[in-house]
Formats: structure tokens, sequence, C-alpha cells
């Protein structure tokens, strides 16, 4: 099986080479990576004893942040090295671990890379976040004895459905995994029915939850040009085919709420001249967030073309509208707006999140919006009340607060983890 999976990637990845090459050819620090995905991480990597945290690129990498910071408060003695699949994913671990972890790309899932990154690295114990499978390293892994963790998993129904095809291929790969921390029951009845073994699955609930809002950053009002009596309108993580509706709502909106200014996040910067025309094709003004500060920001609406700085502008907020869910995508994190006492609408498509979209609709901290029609009224009644929008932010803030703790129940399971894993300094 292994040596067909290894042929079969090989195989794609020879035929994407020449796309991967024109997207990264010439791009900063692209042959240092290249060579990390090649599993060559040794040069700079910090003193023995280590562990190993894996977060494929910005969600997971966020994610990680409270589990990294608490493996290093609760066990000083071990470095932490981060790796992450994309360069965005890098700039988070980067920015918000600083020296607390030491940044390397991923290897590539085959037998020489995978082999080369372990023995550089000689972790005592590993930790994937969400749901990272790749069966090579997880082989590599376990032929060392280093024990294995998936933290804060998940099973969206896209995966569901593709792993059931393969389910007798699945069980050997997730036996060579020892902890599963899954985010909710169905996360975990989900990896059990594709072969987890029962005993070594456990629910911890959302990491995500734990994030505590940094302090307060960047000037925002005075970079978006916003005075003390105007409103804020974010549209997070959106997709193509939802900036278009959200513009045509501002447009509804201006009227009424001349105080009204609009920020756009796609979830890919690399969209942002695509959302700049959308906006321009509307007779609006538009500015980059890479642009500001500009003196005609007042009265533009801004897209957001950098990474990690979303999640600190929601603070400034009257409204959230999270996206990836008008559009089937599976929606996107709606706990960071809840965190800061913010109202949120997202759409129905909301299968990647849908314990956090429940929890917030339950407790009233959140609204589900079907298409423009819904969003437009929703975003005028809020808008027009204050008191509205307020039991909304607190409603959802004290729900997600309410289900904090999964943090310290992870940490608790890399006891059992570390306790498996192999002393410093034996023989490899």
């Amino acid at each position: 099986m292994y040596a067909l999976y290894s042929v079969m990637l090989t195989l794609a990845l020879v035929a994407y080479s020449p796309v991967f090459l024109l997207r990264r050819l010439g791009r900063a620090g692209y042959g240092r990576a290249f060579r990390q995905r090649l599993g060559r991480l040794d040069p700079g990597l910090p003193a023995e004893p280590r562990c190993w945290v894996h977060a494929v690129s910005v969600g997971e990498a966020a994610t990680a942040v409270p589990l990294v910071e608490g493996i290093r408060r609760r066990w000083p003695e071990l470095s932490v090295v981060v790796t992450t699949v994309t360069p965005t994913g890098a700039r988070i671990v980067a920015e918000q671990l600083g020296h607390a972890a030491t940044h390397r790309y991923f290897p590539l899932d085959l037998p020489g890379p995978v082999r080369r990154a372990v023995a550089a690295v000689r972790p005592r114990f590993f930790v994937g976040m969400e749901t990272e499978l790749w069966p090579n390293f997880l082989r590599a892994l376990a032929a060392h004895g280093i024990p294995s963790m998936i933290a804060n998993g998940r099973i969206s129904d896209r995966s569901y459905r593709r792993y059931r095809w393969i389910r007798p291929l699945m069980a050997p790969i997730l036996a060579r995994v020892s902890l599963f921390a899954m985010q909710s029951e169905e996360d975990a009845r989900r990896i059990i029915a594709l072969g987890a073994p029962a005993e070594r699955v456990v629910v911890t609930g959302n990491l995500k939850a734990d994030l505590v809002p940094e302090p307060e950053g960047k000037p925002w009002p005075e970079l978006l040009g916003l005075g003390t009596a105007d409103m804020l309108w974010i549209a997070g993580s959106t997709h193509r085919g939802e900036e278009t509706l959200i513009l045509d709502v501002f447009l509804r909106l201006m009227p009424r709420f001349p105080a009204l200014a609009l920020v756009i996040a796609p979830r890919h910067p690399e969209r942002a001249e695509e959302v700049e025309r959308l906006v321009v094709e509307r007779g609006l003004r538009v500015l980059r967030r890479t642009a500001l500060p500009d003196p005609s920001a007042r009265g533009a609406v801004v897209v957001l073309d950098t990474v990690g700085e979303l999640a600190d502008l929601y603070r400034l907020a009257t409204v959230v509208f999270v996206g990836g869910s008008l559009v089937a995508t599976g929606g996107h994190n709606m706990l960071e707006p809840a965190l800061r006492r913010k109202p949120v609408l997202y759409g129905p498509h909301t299968s990647n999140f849908r314990d956090s979209a429940e929890l917030l609709e339950a407790a009233g901290g959140a609204l589900v919006v079907k298409d423009a029609l819904e969003l437009a009224r929703e975003m005028e009644r809020l808008l027009d009340s204050p008191e509205a929008r307020q039991r909304m932010g607190e409603a959802g803030f004290a729900a997600v607060v309410a289900k904090q703790g999964a943090v310290s129940q992870t940490l608790a399971l890399l006891d059992r983890v570390l306790m498996g894993g192999p002393a410093p300094g034996d023989a490899w």
C-alpha cells in the first residue's frame, strides 16, 4: 500500500510541478522552503529535547498558538518546532509565536524527505492540528517509537465522504496515531467509523474557543479614516460569489446609513485585485490595506490584502459577516468575532464549523442569512439597534467562554503522549 501511495503521490507532484514553479519561483525564501519540503530541516534547529507541532496554513497555525504557549509553560525544557505547508502559515508562526517556536516547512510525504525530516528533528512527540493524516510520515514516526496525536481534530462532511471510499486503507494509517483529540462527538464518531481505535479517541472541544484576543493592536480607526460616530461592517474570509452580494447590500444600505464603512477580507488575499475590480464596477472608491495609511481612506471600501490582521480588526466592527457560508465552501471561524463581543452573521453553508455555528445560534449570538435579501434585512435591523447588537455580542461571547478549556484538556492528554516518547539522547 505504501509503495503504491508513494508512486501515485510522486506522479501527482511531477504533474503539478510546472504550476508550482511558476507560482513560487523568484519569491523570497523559495529555495530554503523547497529544501525543507525535501526534508532538509537541520540547520538552525533548537536544542533537544524537541517536540513537533504541525499546522497546515493560517487557520491551523493561529489555533496552534495557545497550545504551543501551553507546552512551553508546562515543559520549558522542550523546544518546539512548528511546521506549516504555506508561507502565510509560516508568517503567522513568526508573528504570533516569535522565539517560542522554530518554524520549518513540512516535508513532502515521500519516504526520503520524511526520513530526513524525522531524523533531523528527533521529536519527543508529534502533534498534528486538525486532521493531518500523512501515511509515510506517520509510519516513520511509529518506526522510531515517537508518539503522535491529532489535536483539535475534525472530519468535515466532504472529507468523511472521501475517506469512507478508502476505509480499508484508513484503518492501518489511523492505527499509528497514539491519540485523537477531537472537537466534537460527531467528529469522534466519524474517526472511529473510519477505523481509529475507539479507546484512543477523546472529545476535547474546539481549541479556537480558547483563543484569547490580543490587547488592542494597530490604530485601526486612524488607518481606516473612521470617526467616532462611524459604523464598520467587516466581511471576513469571503469567497468568490460572496463579494458581489456584499457590495450590492452595502450599496442598498448606504443611503440610510451614510456613516457606514466596509472592509472586505477575502479568504485568499491574492484575490485582492479581483475584489477591487468588483468595487470599482459599482462606482465605489477602493483602497487596499497595504496602501494604508492614506488621506483618502475615509469613505473608501478597504480590501484586506494581508494575512493575520483580520482577528485584530474584528474588535473595531459594528457587525461581522463571516464568509465561505453563502457559497458551498463550509464556512470559516465565527468564534473570532464572537470572542470580541460582535454580532455575527453568516450563510447556511457552515458544515466545516457546524458545532461553532450551532453554539452561537442557540445562544442568540449569531444569525443565519440565506441570501442577499436576508443579509440586507438583518444588517439594517442591527445597524438600527445598538441594543440588539450588544445583546447578540454578549450572548455569543458568553457561549464561547463557557466552552473554553480545550487547551488544558489537550495538554493533559499530552502528558500521556510524552510518557511514551523516546527519552532525549536515545539512539536512533
